[in-house]
């Protein structure tokens, strides 16, 4: 299973990073998670009749960007788009005339499914839980080629984010803050909290991103947060843009 980072900033785009996305290829599907700007680089990965799903947290424009471009692409398969219920409203409002063409003027299918919180079985197992943010945010954990993948960012802690980690292979987290900063008023990690949720939840490996990229200005701060993260749980990695990693 090959996982790609194609955009890691929160917020904005800069010269290092794009906003949210990452693709995880298994032998069987193409999953991708979120849909910031980065979702522009997936004609590099996908090139095969894999069935594709979309798995949005929420709503905000850095996870939602990307689907702007969407009309770039000439897939042969139908696009699957996941998120909370209700979603479907929320980006039938947005992706429409007169700020992009609307989904179905796309040249294939796209299809959205609204998921309530818990355990799901289509297109395969995985279980997803509201988390704490300002606006609807779900977090993800995937059953994939017998390995547990959990997905999580925009979120302050909570309990759903420990039922989510737990014993995970792979833990991706946000990062969107750096060492010690809180901001109860606008609910997102630092990276000593990401790395003791995963020493918490057992998780095998943690992978930090969604950096805030107002806070965030250059690689350089991304590897402080990288070493304060090790600091706590040694098996941390920052994610950058063109990172790929085999599980």
């Amino acid at each position: 299973m090959e996982i790609n980072f194609l955009g890691t900033n929160g917020w904005f785009a800069t010269n290092f990073g794009n906003t949210n996305c990452i693709l995880i290829e298994t032998d069987k599907y193409y999953i991708i998670l979120d849909a910031g700007d980065g979702i522009y680089k997936l004609n590099s990965y996908i090139n095969n009749n894999k069935p594709v799903y979309l798995f949005l947290s929420h709503l905000h424009l850095d996870h939602i960007g990307g689907l702007h471009i969407l009309n770039k692409f000439r897939f042969n398969q139908k696009f699957n788009i996941f998120g909370y219920a209700g979603i479907k409203e929320g980006l039938n409002a947005i992706i429409r005339h007169p700020y992009t063409a609307s989904f179905n003027e796309l040249p294939y299918e796209i299809e959205i499914h609204e998921l309530n919180e818990g355990k799901n079985e289509f297109p395969f197992n995985f279980t997803c839980k509201l988390l704490k943010h300002t606006d609807p945010c779900l977090g993800y954990r995937f059953s994939l080629e017998d390995k547990i993948i959990t997905y999580c960012t925009d979120t302050g802690i909570c309990d759903n984010l420990y039922e989510l980690a737990k014993d995970a292979d792979l833990f991706i987290s946000e990062c969107s803050y750096k060492s010690g900063q809180i901001e109860p008023s606008w609910p997102h990690l630092n990276p000593e909290q990401a790395a003791d949720i995963a020493k918490k939840s057992q998780v095998k490996k943690l992978v930090l991103t969604h950096f805030d990229a107002n806070i965030y200005k250059n690689l350089k701060d991304r590897k402080k947060s990288e070493k304060k993260a090790k600091q706590i749980f040694k098996n941390s990695k920052v994610a950058y843009d063109g990172l790929k990693l085999i599980i």
